[in-house]
């Protein structure tokens, strides 16, 4: 099989970078398996012989779980062929309602099945099926090949999240009973620029990248550059002392930072805007990525929005009530 990296990926959404990368590995699978189609053709009618040509051809598909051999109807004509020997509980198995093999008779001589969980290793697998024709162009039966998605070429390439903004509609029931609710002020409400201006010396000063406030129950998480796996989390009482700040080592401000240094208190600030400016509707929890420049917002109708923060900035709170309450 020809080397993943041949292949450069590129995608700018998460729909796209997977039709990419499924595209890629249907390049390299689909040529081999041609041609394996093409040896499995001379002696379709011999068990045995079959079973030797995929026991043959395995080693040079190294990605591959499974090898076998299933006549025109889908039922399988040979042992499943594996990197460790042959399996023969398959023998006979009726395929053809399976998944993988829809949509493909009559179709198109060779499928990539859509990611589906195995049935044994309960793992995310693939199935790539070639149809078998003869001399004269007859169908004569499919060649099937099962792969482990771990054991894949390297198709992973990050998806690149789109910048545009997003609104996700939370819970019905929180949002039907919006107006039966009411903002009761919170510890952090009460100390609210304390709050922000710790986060805001932290991200400035202090290595962190992302932050996000939990108005509503008193806490905030954080994402430290030295240790960016792990998230912290600080109580209303670490949030409101400003000495908390020598827990976490000096750092310049982060080099990768879309965000210019002096907006993030204006994000902070907006932030407590929408927190006070309606009693029914209000923010509930807001966070800050300095690295990618994304705003997340949650709203006590449990709607979310997700926004570059100079599009974030560019609105007031009139706009977002708004939207709150279209």
């Amino acid at each position: 099989m020809n080397s993943y990296d041949d292949h450069p990926v590129t995608g700018n959404n998460l729909k796209e970078s997977v039709r990419l990368q499924r595209q890629v590995l249907s390049e390299i699978m689909g040529h081999a398996l041609l041609r394996l189609a093409g040896l499995c053709r001379e002696v379709m009618s011999d068990r045995h012989a079959l079973e030797s040509v995929l026991t043959e051809a395995l080693p040079h598909l190294s990605y591959c779980k499974h090898l076998y051999v299933l006549d025109d109807e889908g039922q399988q004509l040979t042992a499943n062929i594996t990197q460790h020997g042959s399996d023969a509980s398959h023998l006979h198995r009726q395929r053809m309602a399976r998944p993988y093999m829809q949509g493909i008779v009559g179709v198109t001589d060779f499928k990539l099945s859509d990611a589906y969980i195995s049935r044994n290793k309960k793992r995310p697998s693939l199935t790539a099926v070639q149809v078998i024709r003869g001399a004269a162009g007859e169908q004569l039966g499919f060649l099937g090949a099962d792969f482990d998605l771990r054991e894949l070429p390297h198709t992973e390439r990050l998806y690149k999240e789109p910048e545009d903004w997003r609104q996700i509609k939370g819970d019905p029931a929180i949002r039907g009973g919006v107006f039966q609710q009411q903002r009761i002020d919170s510890l952090m409400d009460q100390q609210i620029d304390n709050v922000l201006s710790v986060m805001n010396e932290l991200i400035l000063e202090r290595g962190v990248y992302h932050g996000k406030f939990h108005f509503s129950s008193n806490r905030a998480t954080l994402w430290h550059a030295d240790d960016p796996f792990v998230y912290r989390l600080l109580t209303i009482d670490e949030l409101t002392a400003p000495d908390i700040c020598l827990a976490y080592p000096r750092r310049p401000y982060h080099e990768r930072a879309i965000v210019p240094p002096g907006q993030v208190r204006e994000v902070f600030e907006i932030f407590k805007q929408l927190r006070f400016a309606d009693e029914n509707v209000y923010l509930r929890a807001g966070s800050l990525n300095i690295i990618n420049g994304m705003v997340g917002l949650n709203f006590s109708c449990d709607g979310s929005h997700y926004m570059r923060y100079d599009e974030f900035l560019a609105k007031n709170t009139n706009f977002w009530f708004g939207v709150l309450g279209s």
